[in-house]
């Protein structure tokens, strides 16, 4: 008919294309349940697993391109279905392998890291949000210390299979980055939008100082909760020299990250935030920020 109105029935809101999409890629741990319901199915299950997640996932993308007709409509949703899938796949690991489980924790955790940065940037300060606020292309040293965890414990559990086999410390590690991705979210949710990914050089106007809620206990409740995060990721894998690396390289990168967001906030705030500098501290060890001299 004419003047007909094409109605689009995909949802239109990037929080709400972000948590479709990502329960979508979720669904593959379906897999699993279903495979797992006779023997039959399940032997060719455990013969031919990755080769059946592999073609799930490549229909799921099939699926969210064809639902997500416009392009950066896809653009968000493409990522939270990858992010969905490598969740699901996490728990698949966790269920199916318990040699390879703490791996799949470590999966999880991943996944839901990044997932619930994009989200939580959409519902909190929608201002701010970019495809960037995934977080899946922070940096290059991001990627290879992502991949160097990967390598160390896939060459250890071949050669020291042992090491790995560490549960509680594996559960410990599942603890820190609990606490560290509630802490990390506490922080967003608190200062919503006066949080950014980046350091702000200029004073938006509306940006307030938050000093209450979790910015009571700690100046910067959302580094404080990604280095832990970060540092239980390694404990998690059992991953000591990674471990290592980790927390030396993630305290630096936070010494400097803070000195350098500590001037632009003096300069934006002045004395008020000096108070809170003599009331509060940084939440993280032998890290004081920038401190004004008189």
């Amino acid at each position: 008919m004419n003047g007909m109105v094409k109605i689009n029935m995909a949802p239109s809101a990037p929080e709400d294309i972000s948590l479709s999409s990502f329960l979508l890629g979720l669904t593959s741990l379906l897999l699993y349940i279903l495979f797992s319901s006779c023997e039959t199915l399940l032997n060719l299950w455990k013969e031919w697993w990755i080769c059946i997640y592999i073609v799930y996932v490549v229909l799921i993308n099939c699926v969210v391109w064809i639902y997500f007709n416009s392009k950066d409509a896809y653009k968000i949703a493409v990522r939270g279905s990858f992010l969905g899938s490598v969740c699901g796949l996490g728990l698949i690991i966790n269920f199916h392998t318990w040699q390879w489980q703490h791996f799949g924790w470590y999966l999880t955790c991943l996944s839901i890291f990044h997932w619930s940065e994009y989200y939580t940037t959409a519902v909190t300060n929608p201002r701010s949000l970019t495809l960037e606020s995934y977080l899946l292309d922070h940096s290059t040293e991001y990627k290879i210390a992502a991949v160097a965890s990967w390598i160390e414990f896939t060459l250890e559990w071949y050669l020291f299979p042992g090491m790995k086999q560490f549960r509680y410390i594996s559960l410990f590690g599942l603890l820190l980055t609990v606490v560290g991705e509630i802490v990390r979210k506490a922080s967003m949710i608190t200062a919503s939008t006066n949080f950014n990914h980046y350091v702000q050089y200029r004073k938006q106007r509306d940006h307030q100082l938050v000093t209450h809620g979790i910015y009571s206990l700690c100046r910067h409740p959302s580094y404080v909760g990604w280095f832990l995060w970060s540092i239980g990721t390694q404990v998690i894998l059992c991953n000591p020299v990674c471990l290592v690396g980790y927390t030396i390289v993630s305290w630096r990168f936070f010494r400097e990250r803070i000195f350098e967001e500590e001037i632009y906030l003096l300069n934006f705030f002045g004395e008020d935030y000096v108070d809170y500098q003599n009331r509060v501290g940084t939440g993280l060890p032998f890290i004081s920020g920038y401190k004004v001299k008189y």
